[in-house]
């Protein structure tokens, strides 16, 4: 079977305008720890960026043909300070500690 040259150039037009998607992110709750894993196939760890600030995390990836960035707002009990991020076959987790959680007084007293 021989495809007509308008077929063709159809498919082509489609893969022109057909974009990369965007890295997953998963985001975990453990108990004294948030993990944050995403995936960034194609990028090297030089190319990432991983930025925590008043309870905002953000991660940058840029090389040659792409680049991707997202914002992630993060629990009050975070503690940024406590990072730690492991990136492996295009996977990157990140760990991120959680403070005590304070408790509410639920009686009155007197």
């Amino acid at each position: 079977m021989r495809a007509s040259p308008h077929r063709c150039k159809l498919l082509e037009s489609n893969r022109e305008n057909w974009k990369e998607p965007k890295p997953l992110i998963d985001i975990l709750e453990e108990n004294d720890e948030i993990i944050v894993v995403t995936e960034f196939a194609g990028f090297q760890r030089e190319n990432l960026t991983i930025h925590v600030k008043n309870q905002r995390l953000t991660l940058s990836a840029e090389n040659a043909d792409r680049k991707y960035h997202k914002s992630l707002n993060l629990p009050r009990r975070v503690i940024p300070e406590t990072i730690r991020t492991e990136f492996k076959n295009g996977v990157l987790e990140i760990r991120l500690k959680k403070g005590a959680e304070e408790k509410t007084i639920d009686k009155i007293a007197g």
